[in-house]
C-alpha cells in the first residue's frame, strides 16, 4: 500500500509526501542507497541536473525499484527535504527546552543560527534543496509548516520568560522570526562568506532585539 508521509501545518491539514515509504527492513536499507546516492549527485551536479537513471545505477538499483518508492526527482528531493527538517527541529527543540532566563535565550540562539549558517554553507544539498523549495508550492508549504513547528519550541521559551504577555503576539513574534532567519540564512549564503556573516550578525541582533530586548 502507498502510505503517505505528513507533515502538520498550522490547520492542521496534512502536507503529504510523494513517495512510498518502506515497510521491510530491506526496503528501507534500499531507499537509503537511493537517498545517498542522490544527495551525491545533488551535491556535484545541482537537484536540476540529476536524472532518475544516475541516481538508480549510482545506488545499485533498477530504475524499476527507484520508481517503486520515488516516482520522479521531486519525490526525491521531498525526502531529503523532510529528513533535514526533522534533523533540524530535534536540533532546535534541544537547544531550547531548559532555556528558563533572558541571557539563555540569547546563547541558545545565537549558537542555533551560527549552527544553520555552517551547515549550509558546507552542505551543498542543503542548499540547492532550500533554493528548490522556493519554485515547488508545496515544497514551500513543508517549509512553512517547519517554520511554525520550530516557532512552537520558541514561543515555549518566551512564555516563560513573559508569562503574562499575549499569546498570540508571542507566537506570531516566533513565527516571524524564524522566517525572517530563513530569508536572511538564503541571503548570506547567496553573497561572498564576508558579507554573509555581517548579515548574519546583524540578524542575530535584530531578533534578539525583538525576542528579549536588548
Amino acid at each position: 500500500m502507498d502510505d503517505k508521509v505528513a507533515a502538520k501545518t498550522d490547520q492542521g491539514a496534512a502536507i503529504a509526501s510523494p513517495r512510498r515509504a518502506p515497510s521491510q527492513q530491506r526496503s528501507r536499507e534500499r531507499v537509503e542507497r537511493m537517498l545517498a546516492a542522490a544527495s551525491a549527485l545533488i551535491a556535484e551536479q545541482g537537484s536540476d541536473a540529476m536524472r532518475m537513471g544516475e541516481v538508480a545505477e549510482r545506488a545499485g538499483v533498477s530504475i524499476g525499484s527507484l520508481y517503486q518508492f520515488f516516482p520522479d526527482k521531486r519525490a526525491i528531493v521531498w525526502a531529503l527535504a523532510e529528513r533535514y527538517t526533522a534533523e533540524s527541529q530535534a536540533c532546535i527543540a534541544a537547544a531550547l527546552k531548559d532555556v528558563g532566563d533572558a541571557e539563555g535565550l540569547k546563547q541558545a540562539f545565537s549558537e542555533l543560527v551560527d549552527i544553520y549558517y555552517r551547515l549550509f554553507l558546507a552542505e551543498p544539498v542543503m542548499r540547492d534543496i532550500w533554493s528548490g523549495t522556493q519554485a515547488d508550492k508545496a515544497l514551500r508549504e513543508l517549509e512553512l509548516a517547519d517554520s511554525r513547528a520550530n516557532a512552537e519550541f520558541l514561543v515555549a521559551v518566551l512564555k516563560r520568560l513573559h508569562p503574562l504577555a499575549d499569546p498570540v503576539a508571542l507566537e506570531t513574534t516566533a513565527f516571524l522570526v524564524w522566517q525572517m532567519g530563513e530569508a536572511a540564512m538564503r541571503l548570506a549564503i547567496s553573497v561572498d562568506r564576508e558579507e554573509g556573516d555581517r548579515l548574519v550578525e546583524i540578524y542575530k541582533r535584530m531578533a534578539l532585539r525583538e525576542l528579549v530586548g536588548g
